[in-house]
């Protein structure tokens, strides 16, 4: 009987062992979005315990359904379930130290902040070019032409107001992207530095939709995997030199 009961447990905790896998993740700070490194991962099912590295990158043997519980000394602990095998990402919120009271004034506004002081300070760029359709309704009157959309379509002036308002708007788009897409952010994931980090921002920029769309995680990722691409192959998507041009001068 003790035989099998001993055969039976040994069954059980092969079981156990051969459902755990490593899962790997990265930890950030809640309000900054840095990585946050030194941070302990315990997993309460097992009893292994872990710290990240420098870059906030773990690695940990866990099974579904483990609690893993993130503490550091300046954050509040975070507890989390694993429900797959999935890379992890976990945001922890740093606690909370009373300062001294500070006036700041804001000079460095967020893209769409100073889109919208630009639309203020251009408001006739972006009114009447607003009314962009020829016929319009009047009640009583019945339709007919609008003369400001006539008038910007025909004028100069209003050409050029159209172009002014589509630089801005392009302006304000590429704005957004250096808002994420940033130096700091870069070579903090790639300790690239200049002139390396500027020639690997400049080929590998990503588009307005994937900053706006892409989670924390996914844009990390890109930034990696682009970083890799670079790393292999420097040179890609170089320009080619523009061709010498000799002037005879008599």
């Amino acid at each position: 009987m003790k035989l099998w009961c001993a055969f039976l447990l040994c069954i059980v905790t092969l079981t156990s062992v051969a459902q755990q896998k490593e899962v790997t993740g990265i930890v950030f700070d809640k309000e900054s979005k840095a990585r946050i490194a030194k941070v302990n991962v315990r997993n309460t099912t097992s009893g292994q315990a872990v710290y990240n590295n420098f870059k906030g990158e773990f690695s940990i043997k866990v099974s579904v359904g483990d609690v893993l519980i993130f503490s550091k000394t300046d954050h509040h602990s975070d507890t989390l379930t694993v429900k797959s095998f999935l890379p992890l990402v976990v945001y922890m919120k740093a606690v909370a130290i009373q300062l001294n009271e500070v006036s700041i004034r804001d000079t460095l506004l967020s893209p769409m902040k100073r889109y919208r002081a630009l639309k203020s300070d251009y408001n006739q760029v972006f009114g009447t070019l607003n009314q962009r359709d020829l016929l319009t309704a009047s009640p009583g009157v019945g339709a007919g032409i609008s003369i400001d959309a006539l008038y910007n379509l025909f004028s100069r002036r209003g050409k050029n107001a159209e172009h002014l308002r589509e630089v801005m708007e392009r302006d304000y788009l590429q704005s957004v992207i250096d808002a994420r897409f940033n130096k700091s952010y870069v070579a903090g994931i790639t300790y690239l530095k200049e002139p390396e980090l500027s020639d690997f921002m400049l080929k590998y920029r990503p588009g307005y939709y994937l900053v706006t769309t892409a989670s924390e995680y996914e844009f990390v990722t890109y930034v990696r995997n682009s970083f890799k691409r670079y790393r292999k192959n420097p040179r890609a998507f170089e320009l080619a030199p523009l061709p010498s041009i000799f002037m005879e001068v008599k």
